[in-house]
């Protein structure tokens, strides 16, 4: 019967993600492998699935000589515990970006997080809060509007340099106010 040869499951063994469609070496429950087998992925995403992943195959008209992989899934790294509706990009070192319930995007990156653009812009309407010890920039930081440090503003500590005099070593009296001003 023909039917029974459209669909199978296998074991992935080899990837070549170097062809515009991946080829695939897959091991079928029955012993049998495919080698060549086109690997269809969404448009949009991609990924290098690992030896050992699983795969839902695809054989055109029942021809077992033209495999297609419709689904290629890794078990043991896949996330659990999302919320209805929630979605989870993720990778077998742990990385991932979920697409969370209250429309909450959270990134997870076990080294770094790099984005690479002309511009970067990020429009929040409360708030951007960096809980890191240390912000490094490698330019100028420019500011429309108050820095705080937590304890002042800049603009009150631009005045108090601009207003302050030292005493005279010799007179005892203040000396001049800075000659250099803090804009």
């Amino acid at each position: 019967m023909k039917i029974l040869n459209f669909i199978a499951r296998g074991t992935l063994s080899l990837v070549d993600a170097a062809r515009k469609l991946q080829g695939l070496q897959v091991r079928l429950t029955a012993g049998e492998v495919k080698d060549g087998v086109e690997h269809v992925e969404p448009y949009g995403f991609t990924s290098h699935p690992l030896a050992g992943a699983e795969a839902v195959l695809g054989f055109i008209g029942g021809n077992r000589s033209h495999c297609v992989a419709f689904i290629v899934t890794d078990r043991r790294y896949r996330p659990v515990g999302l919320q209805r509706g929630e979605v989870c990009l993720f990778t077998h070192e742990g990385d991932e970006i979920r697409l969370q319930q209250g429309r909450v995007i959270s990134i997870t990156a076990g080294t770094k997080i790099e984005v690479t653009a002309p511009e970067a812009v990020f429009n929040c309407s409360t708030s951007v809060t960096l809980n890191t010890p240390k912000v490094i920039a490698t330019g100028d930081i420019e500011a429309a509007g108050e820095i705080r440090d937590g304890v002042g503003t800049m603009s009150a500590m631009r005045g108090t340099y601009n207003g302050h005099n030292h005493p005279e070593n010799d007179s005892g009296g203040p000396t001049d106010k800075p000659n250099q001003r803090m804009e």
